[in-house]
């Protein structure tokens, strides 16, 4: 695979992570280099690596509409998995130990002011203590990354989480009543069908 020149690499990152991380995306890309896409919004995933056998260079994808923090933790995220696999294979859990310190390992160099913002940082700092599968399971994180979202992506500003019992909510254009909560999800019932649904606690919604 060819090597892209940093002057490339910067052009194609800039003003997708913060300026004073785009050259340590580089170096982890050199190091051991990988296909990376700039994917459409997915609902279900901010980013993606799926190993497979049978391809040379495998292939990372991070979703474009991620605010500059949100897109570097979850490229760091999916480099971790791609060390984790080039070194064990399918051999290891998905978000095992294996996964957890190499994760950790990457993100250390990051956790600077110069990069991220202090209110950022402190959740950060705490999250990286166990990582989770996802950042999106971890409410205090994702609250403080929300807030440098976009005004064009559709946001409301209020969360799942933040409603009391009982609320009733729109979310994707359908009316739902907040019932129960969990762990990192909420039971929702779906107003006119009684169907219950469980969504996710940092899910935007919009109060009715």
């Amino acid at each position: 695979m060819a090597l892209i020149k940093p002057e490339d690499w910067t052009s194609f990152l800039s003003g997708r992570v913060p300026d004073h991380s785009i050259a340590y995306c580089y170096e982890l890309w050199k190091e051991n280099p990988f296909h990376f896409v700039i994917a459409k919004s997915r609902s279900s995933k901010l980013g993606d690596f799926t190993y497979r056998r049978n391809r040379a260079v495998q292939k990372i994808t991070v979703n474009h509409d991620l605010n500059p923090y949100q897109f570097l933790i979850t490229y760091v995220h999916e480099v971790a998995h791609h060390r984790v696999y080039a070194k064990y294979g399918a051999s290891c859990m998905p978000h095992g130990v294996e996964w957890k310190n190499e994760f950790r390992r990457l993100m250390v160099p990051m956790l600077v002011r110069e990069v991220f913002p202090l209110d950022i940082l402190v959740p950060l700092r705490r999250h990286l203590a166990n990582p989770k599968a996802s950042a999106g399971a971890d409410l205090f994180l994702m609250k403080e990354l929300r807030k440098y979202d976009s005004a064009d992506n559709g946001d409301t500003g209020m969360l799942l989480s933040d409603l009391v019992l009982g609320q009733r909510f729109l979310f994707k254009n359908r009316l739902f009543e907040k019932l129960e909560s969990r762990r990192t999800r909420v039971l929702c019932e779906e107003v006119g069908t009684g169907r219950r649904f469980l969504i996710s606690g940092h899910a935007s919604v919009e109060k009715q």
